[in-house]
Parts: C-alpha cells; sequence; structure tokens
C-alpha cells in the first residue's frame, strides 16, 4: 500500500515537474515572442511619427504580449481540462475562440466578441498546426549546427583552403622540414 503511494506520488512530481518546463515553452516563450514582433511592428507603424517611435513601439510590444497570453493561457487552461496532449489542435482553437470572447467582448461589444473569438480561433489554431509542422525541421537543424563542433564548416573540395587529418598534417610537416633544410644547405654553400 505504501509502495504505490509512493508511486503516485512521484509520478505526480514528474508530471508536475515536466508541465512546469513545458510552461515555458508553451506560455512564456510565445508571449516574449510576440513582444519582439509587436516591437518590430511598432518600428514600421504609419502612427510612429504622431506618437513617437518609442512610445508606439511599446504599445504595440505591450499588446501584441498581451493578447498572446491571453490566447496561450486559455489553450493551456482548456488542454488541462481537457486532459490532452499539447498538440491537439482542438485545444487551439476552444482556447482561441474563448481568449477571443473575452478580449473582444472589452474592445467592442457582443459584435466584437463573435469577430475577435472567430479570428482567433482561426489565427491561434492555424499558428499551432504551422509551429507543430516546422517544429521538427528547425529541431533538425539546430541539433545539426551545435552537435558537430568539428564540422561545423565545410569547404567545397576545390577549396585552397583544406582541412588536414592526422596524416596529412604529419606528410606536411615532414615535407616542410625537407624544405627548411634544403633552403639552408643552399645558404651554407654559396
Amino acid at each position: 500500500m505504501d509502495s504505490l503511494r509512493k508511486s503516485n506520488s512521484e509520478e505526480q512530481v514528474s508530471s508536475s515537474s515536466s508541465s512546469s518546463s513545458d510552461w515555458k515553452e508553451r506560455f512564456l516563450l510565445p508571449t516574449l515572442l510576440a513582444g519582439v514582433a509587436g516591437g518590430g511592428a511598432g518600428l514600421v507603424s504609419k502612427h510612429r511619427k504622431v506618437h513617437g517611435l518609442a512610445n508606439i513601439c511599446t504599445t504595440y510590444a505591450t499588446n501584441f504580449a498581451i493578447v498572446t497570453a491571453c490566447y496561450c493561457g486559455a489553450r493551456e487552461f482548456v488542454r488541462a481540462s481537457r486532459t490532452r496532449k499539447p498538440d491537439d489542435l482542438r485545444n487551439s482553437a476552444i482556447g482561441g475562440f474563448g481568449s477571443g470572447a473575452i478580449l473582444g467582448r472589452l474592445q467592442g461589444g457582443q459584435l466584437g466578441a463573435v469577430r475577435y473569438s472567430v479570428m482567433f480561433a482561426v489565427v491561434g489554431t492555424t499558428v499551432d498546426y504551422a509551429t507543430i509542422r516546422v517544429k521538427p525541421a528547425l529541431r533538425s537543424y539546430y541539433d545539426s549546427l551545435v552537435n558537430k563542433k568539428d564540422d561545423w564548416l565545410k569547404l567545397p573540395e576545390w577549396s585552397p583552403i583544406q582541412v588536414l587529418d592526422e596524416e596529412a598534417l604529419a606528410a606536411k610537416r615532414a615535407r616542410e622540414e625537407e624544405l627548411y633544410r634544403s633552403v639552408h644547405n643552399l645558404k651554407k654553400e654559396s
């Protein structure tokens, strides 16, 4: 009986620790990226001359981050309520519909709630679908860059600059020493 309780508590601890690390990937990272994207959108905004560049960039960055945080929070709430995997696109659609309805209601009344809920559901689900599809390719590309410490730069075979292995390096040193001796022998003879 005690071993059963111990294994259940260990499973809860391991699941809570894994969900806390996943939380950073599914909530915090998109919110920060949306803030950066909002700041970039503020840089090219047509309102930057009227309101000032710093002011409009801050406003855009804050708004993008708030909207993304609401969407990600709603999506994670739906995921936890439905006890599904994070890659379930229904979580994205329901979370987008809910967060869009709340933010739309605050912004534009009942009509705004309908418009925003549909817009958030479509855009959020599309972004999550694209993220799911692109993530393996980005992960393999990142691994290929990071894991190959010696092969991070491959020169073509025709390049005059060559990376030599141990045998070629030893042969090159032998040729250089022989050339050095022959040059010094010529100097001594003359």
